[in-house]
């Protein structure tokens, strides 16, 4: 029996209502493999010119998408693993430092209490802060909390680095279907979506820009930004500058907020304890230097292309992460730009309603 045209069957409730569940189910089984289908299309997308060059070069699509893979190993995985290690080996080093008693919070509050002035005392008695034991005490009891997180994430290291393992693999696997057959998937999914032609290319070019915008633009001003940092603290000769040159790239993936929530604490520490030129120095390179690189990289690389408001790239990055982790830098401005397009295309077939059925004007025929 043959099936029914496909303008009939979307019209069909109980058809609709089966696409609908059986799509759903589809999600729900892919979910748990969220992380490695997000990058591997993301990696698709920013790699695909590499993709395109080497087979312009006479490469066969199968070549041309195992020799992208070995240079996105080359070039971000490998640095990334270096980095990873001497993260943990500094993070290790910090550790043993703080339980044997040579690193400790306390001693760097105190030195800090000694060196401010008498009105900023003052100022810190009236919210309770003037009593250096009671501040230790409950610095004491956050560091617990702390501790027993540590150790609560320690337990389950072993299957969290295997679950990693499989999804890093995952995604490779995925990435060279992508890169090899991305077109013709593409192809099929435009096909398959019921709108019109032109609604179809603008949400695909903004899917695609909003991809490559926000992955090379967020990594690579979080990279430098880290890096910068770490290479002000390794010449300051701060304690472990990969360490904090990572919570420095971490925290710049977040627009407006940044490095500067790390670097700046330093610098006014630095101040507190009288090596002036230390902090000052650091000051003035964190704002003119590290948010030089916030402040003309990331709207050039980000809100340029994406064409979305810093408060909005702002907004949808927090809450993006705050839903699906540090995923969500990527998920919440995509989410967000899709959101946009939609509304715009929903604003213009209003205008083109409102244009078809305006009435004449006096005097024309």
């Amino acid at each position: 029996m043959p099936l029914p045209p496909v303008p009939q069957a979307l019209h069909n409730r109980s058809f609709l209502l089966v696409l609908s569940l059986v799509t759903l189910a589809f999600g729900w089984i892919l979910w748990p493999m969220m992380s490695a289908v997000l990058w591997a299309v993301a990696m698709s997308i920013v790699f695909r010119p590499l993709y395109r060059r080497l087979q312009a070069r006479g490469r066969r699509p199968n070549l041309a998408a195992l020799g992208t893979i070995v240079v996105i190993l080359l070039l971000v995985v490998l640095p990334l693993a270096f980095v990873m290690g001497a993260l943990v080996q500094e993070a290790t080093t910090v550790y043993g430092l703080f339980k044997s008693g040579q690193f400790s919070f306390s001693t760097y509050i105190q030195q800090i209490y000694a060196a401010l002035p008498g009105s900023l005392l003052q100022l810190l008695e009236r919210f309770g802060l003037s009593d250096f034991a009671g501040v230790q005490d409950k610095l004491v009891a956050a560091l617990n909390q702390g501790s027993q997180f540590l150790a609560t994430k320690a337990l389950g290291f072993g299957q969290d680095t295997f679950d990693a393992l499989v999804s890093f693999f995952v995604m490779l696997y995925l990435l060279f279907f992508l890169l090899r057959d991305g077109e013709q998937l593409t192809l099929r999914i435009r096909d398959a979506l019921p709108l019109p032609d032109p609604y179809k290319r603008q949400l695909g070019e903004k899917f695609r820009t909003v991809i490559r915008a926000t992955v090379k633009g967020n990594i690579a001003v979080a990279a430098l930004q880290g890096a910068l940092g770490g290479l002000a603290f390794w010449v300051l000769d701060i304690h472990a500058p990969v360490l904090w040159a990572t919570l420095m790239a971490f925290l710049s993936l977040l627009p407006a907020v940044g490095a500067g929530l790390v670097w700046l604490p330093v610098a006014l520490y630095l101040l507190a304890v009288g090596q002036v030129a230390g902090g000052l120095g650091l000051i003035v390179f964190g704002t003119l230097v590290i948010g030089l690189v916030d402040n003309l990289l990331r709207p050039l690389l980000v809100g340029k292309d994406t064409k979305m408001p810093d408060y909005v790239v702002l907004l949808s990055t927090l809450g993006g992460m705050a839903v699906f982790g540090l995923n969500g830098f990527v998920i919440g401005p995509l989410v967000a730009a899709m959101f946009i397009a939609v509304w715009d295309i929903v604003a213009a077939e209003r205008r083109n309603i409102h244009a078809d059925t305006a009435p004449e004007a006096p005097g024309e025929e």
